[in-house]
């Protein structure tokens, strides 16, 4: 106990040892406050810069130092002070005003080109002169939006009307301190060592840090939404953007040029504004920029601002000390949002040595107590001053989360799932009805419990009644996490109920075939009845390893129309159910997943994440039937094998596909076969064949590919196609082509005439949409088994 005691009393006065020096930066003629300005400690490696209104705070032990207050145009000063308790100090800084020296430059050329390709090579320059560096962050994210906003463990949602044109408010705040690690070639982590957001706001968003996540405009390596864009320095700058010297300033005795610059070809994405370029160094220590409308998805941004700035440290290595992003958007008009943020760098440890173990799988790891910090660590680390409109968004939204919230506050008639609390929830409106010929009208309802125990349990019961079939049908699941990211998963199913027949391959949203059936008499679903369990235990062999093992116990029935309801077509019959081959299965399963992505661990989970990065993943399942040892009415194997990828081509375009290949020995039920996906008419998904219908071809040997190139608009840009290079229009190649055949023991129990792909089927296609409406319009032929459906037409949207 006493030793416990004495560690808690040095902590103590380690902490309070820590003072505060605050201060405000303004122009000592006009007495405006400078954004953002630089704030520096003397012969270390400690500063800050200000917020936007000129206020700044740096946490430092007793001592002497010398503060250093810098900002572009203006004579740097150097207040010194004698730090025994928290100071206050308010700097005015003196405009300088100069006249720059000519650059000498080539007959006839833009005299601004000359200094960019200075800075070019001043930035190769630089880059050669770093191996490592270690650095610290400080991060402040605002969400602003015209309502209260309200989250979930890993989302943020706005209330949506018909028109938004409030004011719009700061409605929630995330603010952390990290640690950031770098190695060349291309090593990055982060550990997030403290974070504390508004009370509305959970702490699994909490992880935008001052380091992988944010850009370097030193590097050639710049994306935004995506979509690689050419930096302002980068190698081939000079072949992309126009320049132009809009002024001469200077900062103490060192002379500054104020370049202007836009991409040559205004209908090319990318940077415009401000570039801030040091005469003699020609290093870049500031800049101002904005995303041109070629750069903003589908015009849903209204400003998209970078801000950032860097400072020399050893051997004169140019490094960034902030980066300020500011975001202002209205989606159609009906959702106006914003979001601001601001990070600082400091304590850079330029070539240290970090060890090759310290980069593993995580790029971004909350620490595990980084939760747990108090108001007492908050006062002694750096930060950037809140200022008022911040420190009233703390104390309103702190306000409005204590006042206790009723179950109609979060009703809505429009809504699927109506949220009890934080952890539980029931079917909302919208889920409460459901149709199909086989039950008829239904009635449904579910109570989910989400992240109970420490984040480890998830619940969700289901129980429905059919007025037509009347039964009753009950599906309960359960799981819960072991681990200390939760890698582990036990998982629990029972149910008796009606369930889609090749309901993995159906990729239409339930309440599709629910309007279609009632509107149209028209049910592109098969279903059939099953009942039983299944157990299943998954977990993390190794960091880029899954496994499982589980046991299935199932009786099929089928499922026969009971009802010929419509408001609509009350003169046609809905079509016959399919099917299926009656039978009790038991069997063992097994399933992998071979993932090389790195991740981030959260505080929670570990997440994958690719930042963009080709990855491929495999994986696969099996399933064991045995009459004898498990007493299940069939003996058959099942394997499945998996391989999907994501790769980056050319710019933002992409490339993505799924291979699939299954193989069965033995009489497989045609319920348990594989079916390939189809559509609805004149429908249309990602990954499926276009020109089948859904559950029209279906086996248990074959080999599946489907693929899809994304070409974004960069090909009506590099064709420079008048208008379609400037509407923002979405170019996707689709490919898909199976071989599927049904073993000789499976056609043996088969309730239904079939067809076979005996030589692949192939089909292609394309699709045109806009960058910021969710719907595609697809075309796709046959190559080959031509006859039916040779071409079609469909929709592709999340809404079918």
């Amino acid at each position: 106990m006493k030793k416990a005691f004495l560690i808690f009393f040095i902590c103590s006065i380690t902490i309070a040892q820590q003072f505060s020096v605050k201060g405000n930066i303004s122009d000592g003629a006009t007495g405006e406050s400078l954004s953002f300005a630089n704030i520096r400690i003397g012969g270390t490696t400690i500063g800050t810069a200000a917020n936007l209104e000129g206020n700044f705070e740096i946490k430092l032990k007793p001592g002497n130092y010398s503060v250093i207050t810098s900002f572009i145009g203006y004579k740097s000063d150097t207040v010194r002070i004698q730090l025994d308790n928290n100071k206050s100090i308010s700097v005015m800084l003196e405009p300088i005003p100069v006249k720059l020296p000519e650059v000498t430059v080539l007959p006839g050329e833009n005299p601004a080109n000359e200094i960019i390709r200075r800075a070019i090579a001043a930035k190769i320059k630089r880059e050669k002169k770093i191996n490592s560096y270690i650095f610290k962050a400080y991060t402040k994210g605002l969400v602003k939006t015209t309502k209260d906003i309200t989250t979930t463990d890993r989302s943020v949602g706005i209330s949506i009307g018909t028109k938004d044109t409030g004011a719009l408010k700061i409605t929630g705040i995330i603010e952390n301190e990290s640690i950031g690690y770098f190695k060349k070639p291309d090593n990055y982590k982060d550990e997030i060592i403290a974070r504390k957001q508004s009370a509305n706001t959970p702490s699994t968003i909490n992880i935008l840090t001052g380091g992988r996540l944010l850009q370097n405009f030193y590097t050639n390596d710049i994306q935004f939404f995506n979509r690689p864009l050419v930096g302002p320095i980068s190698d081939d700058a000079l072949e992309y953007y126009y320049y132009i010297i809009e002024d001469t300033l200077a900062m103490d005795d060192k002379n500054v040029f104020q370049v202007f610059f836009e991409p040559i070809d205004k209908a090319d994405p990318g940077f415009y504004g401000k570039l801030f370029i040091a005469d003699g160094s020609f290093d870049l220590i500031k800049l101002d920029v904005n995303l041109n409308k070629a750069a903003n998805p589908g015009g849903l941004f209204s400003v998209i601002n970078i801000f950032q700035q860097f400072i020399p440290f050893d051997n004169n290595i140019v490094m960034p000390i902030d980066y300020r992003v500011f975001v202002e958007g209205n989606f159609l008009g009906i959702a106006k949002f914003g979001f601001e943020l601001n990070t600082v760098f400091y304590n850079y440890e330029i070539n240290s040595q970090i060890d090759d173990d310290h980069f593993d799988m995580v790029i971004i790891k909350v620490m595990p107590d980084a939760d747990k910090k108090d108001s007492t660590f908050w006062r002694s680390t750096q930060t950037i001053p809140n200022t008022l409109a911040e420190v009233d968004a703390y104390r309103r939204i702190d306000s409005l989360e204590s006042i206790p919230r009723n179950f109609w506050d979060d009703f809505s008639i429009l809504s699927s799932t109506i949220y009890l609390s934080d952890h539980y929830s029931i079917s909302g409106p919208l889920s409460l009805y459901s149709f199909k010929h086989i039950t008829g009208h239904t009635l449904n309802f579910g109570i989910t419990v989400t992240n109970e125990l420490d984040r480890r349990l998830n619940l969700n019961t289901n129980i429905s009644y059919g007025f037509s079939d009347k039964k009753f049908q009950t599906d309960l699941y359960a799981s819960y996490f072991l681990g200390d990211y939760r890698t582990t998963t036990l998982s629990l199913r029972a149910y008796n109920k009606l369930t889609d027949l090749f309901g993995e391959s159906v990729r239409y949203d339930k309440m599709t075939s629910t309007l279609t059936s009632i509107f149209g008499k028209y049910d592109f679903r098969d279903y059939y009845y099953t009942k039983g369990f299944e157990a299943k235990i998954t977990g993390e062999i190794f960091p880029v390893l899954r496994g499982g093992i589980g046991f299935i116990n199932r009786t099929d029935n089928n499922a026969y129309s009971n009802s010929n309801f419509s408001l609509l077509n009350k003169s046609k019959t809905y079509r016959t159910n399919k099917l299926i081959y009656e039978t009790k299965i038991n069997a063992i399963t097994a399933e992998f997943t071979l993932d090389f992505r790195k991740y981030m661990e959260d505080g929670y989970y570990r997440r994958r994440v690719s930042f963009g990065e080709a990855n491929v993943i495999l994986s696969g399942k099996a399933l064991f039937s045995d009459q004898s040892a498990l007493r299940s009415s069939l003996s058959f194997k099942m394997y499945e094998m998996n391989l999907s990828g994501y790769l980056p081509s050319f710019k933002s375009t992409l490339f993505n596909f799924q291979l699939k290949g299954i193989y069965s020995d033995g009489p497989v039920p045609y319920q348990m076969m594989y079916s390939l996906p189809g559509n609805i008419e004149s429908g249309g998904k990602a990954f499926s064949f276009r020109t089948l219908n859904i559950g029209e071809e279906f086996g248990d040997i074959g080999v599946v590919l489907m693929a899809q190139y994304n070409w974004n608009d960069e090909l009506f840009r590099l064709l420079k196609i008048p208008y379609l290079k400037d509407w923002q229009l979405v170019l996707t190649t689709h490919f898909s082509a199976a071989l599927l055949q049904i073993s000789d023991k499976s056609k043996s129990i088969l309730p239904h005439l079939f067809t076979e792909f005996k030589h692949p089927f192939y089909e292609i296609g394309f699709g045109i949409g806009q960058s910021l409406f969710p719907i595609t319009l697809e075309f796709t032929w046959r190559l080959n088994y031509r006859g039916k459906n040779d071409f079609v037409i469909g929709l592709n949207t999340f809404i079918l």
